[in-house]
């Protein structure tokens, strides 16, 4: 039997931890390396193109342009992923909104200050989608102080991106793990799947759930990314675009899907319908596991064998997700 040789590229990203991990019996170091690099680079890319922090790229000159009456040409990798939110918009029933980032003007999480209603109240005529006009080629923001916020999806759509890099450069046994959003590049080189775990969102350095997985993604969102504890109550960074208040009803919510976008993009769903969400995420027919406010885990759909048992699995600590 061939010796089985991994490499590891490990970098930070969008705000991350990120790693690269390629794996099989005949891995080069060089030319291994390189393509990781490539892939790393890759993400760079997006991450400079993307971010809403920096005023020369695509999200900051659309931003920029907010109020103003011309529409602003897009190249067709944006045009796409403004199509993929746009119809998530739609199939979410306007829960998915990459224009609700505005409401962050009203909530610091560092300062762990509530804001008063009437402050969230007077962001919420800059949030919706359906004001925006995007006809496909250009886009306008209609209203002075409105934005685009790519945050809930760019980093899966960059581990998709960086996945297909590798692959095409021939390496089809590893993973993409960028802050805890994995994407597969294929399972281990004997076929046998990678074991991921997902964080336990109350237990520091603990696994909620352990799952075996040879192909696709899983992503994962959560009540404790970023949040702070006021009067016992937890308020959260994921945002109702409808309210502008913090959502409550579930601690994680984890996807398995074919591709990284769309599992992140599901997930982020998923908290927001809070409720309705293993209603939501079996019609999407993909497999789901979700947290709720108690600590109870609930799965369905589709997918692997996992060992969750209603509370912690026996497995190695995962900071969210850890292969």
């Amino acid at each position: 039997m061939a010796e089985r040789r991994d490499r590891v590229h490990e970098f930070r990203a969008m705000g991350s931890p990120c790693l690269i991990r390629v794996a099989g019996p005949k891995v080069g170091a060089g030319a291994v390396q390189r393509a990781m690099g490539r892939a790393a680079a890759e993400v760079a890319r997006i991450e400079r193109k993307y971010s809403r922090y920096r005023g020369d790229s695509v999200v900051g000159r659309i931003n920029a342009g907010a109020g103003r009456p011309e529409r602003q040409a897009v190249d067709g990798e944006t045009a796409d992923l403004l199509r993929f939110a746009d119809q998530l918009h739609r199939e979410s029933g306007g829960l998915f909104d990459i224009t609700s980032g505005v409401l962050r003007r009203a909530w610091d999480f560092k300062a762990g200050v509530c804001p008063a209603p009437a402050e969230v109240a007077r962001l919420l005529p800059f949030v919706g989608w359906s004001k925006v006009e995007f006809d496909g080629r250009a886009i306008r923001l209609p209203e002075p102080g409105m934005e685009l916020d790519f945050g809930g999806f760019g980093k899966e759509y960059a581990a998709d991106r960086a996945a297909t890099l590798l692959r095409e450069a021939g390496l089809h046994h590893g993973y993409v793990n960028l802050g805890g959003d994995i994407r597969l590049l294929g399972p281990m080189p004997d076929g046998a799947p990678w074991r991921l775990g997902i964080a336990h969102p109350r237990r520091a350095g603990e696994v909620a759930c352990a799952i075996e997985l040879g192909h696709g993604a899983l992503a994962t969102s959560g009540d404790y990314e970023r949040y702070f504890v006021s009067d016992g109550r937890r308020y959260c960074h994921i945002l109702d675009p409808h309210s502008g208040w913090p959502v409550r009803c579930w601690q994680s919510a984890s996807v398995i899907a074919p591709a990284c976008l769309a599992a992140g993009a599901l997930t982020t769903v998923a908290m927001l319908a809070q409720a309705r969400a293993p209603a939501w995420l079996a019609a999407q027919g993909v497999a789901w596991i979700l947290i709720d406010a108690q600590g109870h885990l609930h799965r369905g759909g589709p997918g692997p064998a996992d060992e969750a048992r209603d509370g912690v699995s026996r497995g190695p600590p995962a900071s969210r997700h850890r292969p």
